[in-house]
């Protein structure tokens, strides 16, 4: 029996994932500050007087103590810092959080670890709730961020294919992740407006919590949806399901009036 079996952490962490398991068990994915994504199990959490019932539910953000099993880890104990249930009282912010969520758990391997993509959930979840600004702009920033964090950043300094330095582009090579100069070939590349390229380049550098000074006009929101749709479904295992929701709840509230 290794050391790491009977191993115990403390960590914070956010709730992404749950399955009920057993008539009152749960397996739950946790998005982790110091072990990155790891898959647990919290026994009796689906009790309403467990400890863990609370701090268990999807969104949920807390400090949990867990420890090695043979497969998974186990959730001793847990305290919660913030439940964010209030966002499944909003359709619009259901979506979005879950759609966050979703994109952890397709990015990031079990056990991988990144503290700023952690940081930058823990404050996606408070943005959302503030509707302090535009949710797609901001789902946009994110989906920038975790492709940077997890390899797959784009290159807005160099031409993909000659390496020759720019300073904007309108074509973008969906293999190599980057612009392309104006001599080289737009075999395999996506044009875009040179604003679409303008908010690539400075969401990818803003911080999250700045992103309410961001003004997009609805042309450049749409095409970044397009961009980074695509290179989403391209480069991870699967493509997540809630873009599908997040794009049909789009349309729905563009025909509300």
């Amino acid at each position: 029996m290794g050391d790491d079996f009977l191993a115990i952490f403390k960590t914070r962490a956010i709730t992404i994932k749950t399955q009920d398991i057993k008539e009152s068990d749960k397996l739950v994915w946790l998005f982790t500050e110091k072990l990155g994504k790891i898959s647990t199990i919290a026994k009796g959490s689906k009790k309403s007087r467990s400890p863990l019932f609370s701090t268990t539910l999807q969104f949920c953000y807390g400090d949990y103590v867990v420890y090695k099993g043979k497969s998974l880890y186990v959730i001793n104990e847990s305290s919660l810092i913030d439940s964010f249930q209030d966002l499944l009282n909003d359709l619009n912010d259901l979506t979005y959080a879950s759609y966050f969520c979703e994109l952890i758990d397709i990015a990031m391997d079990d056990g991988e670890s990144s503290r700023e993509l952690f940081r930058y959930l823990a404050t996606s979840f408070y943005l959302i709730r503030s509707h302090a600004m535009d949710i797609e702009t901001l789902a946009r920033t994110f989906e920038l961020k975790i492709l940077k964090a997890t390899g797959y950043g784009l290159n807005f300094d160099y031409c993909a294919l000659c390496r020759k330095k720019i300073t904007s582009f309108e074509y973008l090579h969906l293999q190599y992740l980057g612009g392309i100069c104006r001599e080289c070939d737009k075999k395999n590349s996506m044009h875009i407006s040179y604003s679409t390229c303008s908010a690539l380049k400075y969401l990818s550098g803003i911080s999250m919590e700045n992103v309410y000074k961001v003004v997009l006009t609805k042309e450049v929101k749409e095409e970044l949806y397009k961009v980074l749709t695509l290179i989403i479904s391209q480069n991870y295992f699967r493509k997540p399901k809630s873009l599908d929701i997040l794009r049909n709840l789009t349309n729905f509230e563009k025909n509300k009036v």
